[in-house]
């Protein structure tokens, strides 16, 4: 048996040589390819980064009426502290939040010069809150509606923050879902391509495919071979993949993190090197295999 395999294995890899131009071809749309689904891992990655971060961001900001006193704003607060689905509570008194809008403008002399006039402070009193889950937003929003809390609301600013996280999710799910349709495509293509190659290999070996049939050559004989090669255009095509990704990702890195602060995309790629390349080689082979099992079975049914 193990004489079968290493004559096999032999057998694969002269097949590999012996036709170099469409070995060469047949890696380089089979590395497009796995480069195609290493970026979409990445995008996965990137996607879940993006999502997590403006979910951190986000909270419920709760506006209280002029006429509310400081009394029913904390005893509200308890009551919100005390649900399940919340995480913290802050609260923001009117004269926290007119320091808070003081320096955040401090730099504008226009809307300071306009604060120093006013006579009273036009800002409302707020409950910031955070859910443990962003999940539970919405049971917290339906909370703050009902007849006990909502005479003392003037506005609660969640539902537009619901519909940008809602918006962004769909539009990440459709370049999401564009991803997957292109890495199909050129799988598609890789796989067209290197069942073109076994085929050739099989004709140019059709005479001693022939013989070994002859003399009895069971089919995993003669099948394997070409099975060989089919991941043998997997491996090193899955090689390639990471290398031609590597210096991209590398140059993109510094330009993604200074737009999502939370995203280290080099030191994710870095650290996850191992695991990307048992991913890339495993679809890689998935490919070669695939191809080659149908072009050899193909030639064995003719």
């Amino acid at each position: 048996m193990i004489t079968t395999l290493a004559r096999i294995i032999k057998y694969g890899r002269q097949n590999f040589t012996r036709n170099a131009w469409l070995s060469t071809a047949t890696i380089a749309i089979m590395a497009l390819a796995l480069t195609v689904f290493g970026g979409l891992l990445i995008f996965n990655v990137i996607t879940k980064t993006i999502i997590s971060s403006i979910e951190n961001k986000i909270d419920i900001s709760v506006y209280f009426k002029n006429t509310t006193g400081e009394d029913d704003i904390l005893r509200i607060k308890s009551t919100l502290s005390s649900l399940p689905e919340v995480q913290n509570v802050d609260y923001v008194s009117k004269d926290q939040a007119l320091e808070i809008f003081k320096q955040k403008h401090q730099s504008d002399q226009t809307i300071s010069q306009a604060i120093s006039q006013l006579s009273d402070n036009p800002l409302l009193a707020s409950l910031n809150i955070k859910a443990r889950d962003p999940k539970e937003y919405p049971v917290i929003s339906a909370y703050l509606n009902n007849d006990s809390i909502q005479p003392f609301i003037e506005n609660v600013s969640y539902s537009q923050n619901a519909d940008v996280i809602d918006r962004l999710n769909r539009i990440l799910s459709t370049a999401q879902k564009g991803g997957w349709g292109l890495t199909i495509f050129m799988s598609l293509i890789a796989i067209l391509i290197t069942f073109n190659t076994i085929r050739l290999a099989i004709y140019s070996n059709r005479e001693s495919i022939n013989i070994m049939r002859l003399v009895g050559g069971s089919n995993f004989f003669i099948r394997g071979p070409f099975l060989i090669e089919g991941v043998l255009y997997g491996v090193i095509s899955a090689i390639i993949s990471l290398l031609l990704m590597a210096p991209i990702i590398y140059f993109v890195s510094p330009y993604a993190n200074a737009v999502i602060p939370e995203l280290y995309l080099w030191s994710y790629f870095a650290s996850s090197f191992v695991l990307l390349l048992f991913y890339q080689i495993l679809f890689g082979i998935g490919l070669g295999l695939v191809s080659s099992f149908i072009a050899i079975g193909k030639y064995l049914k003719d």
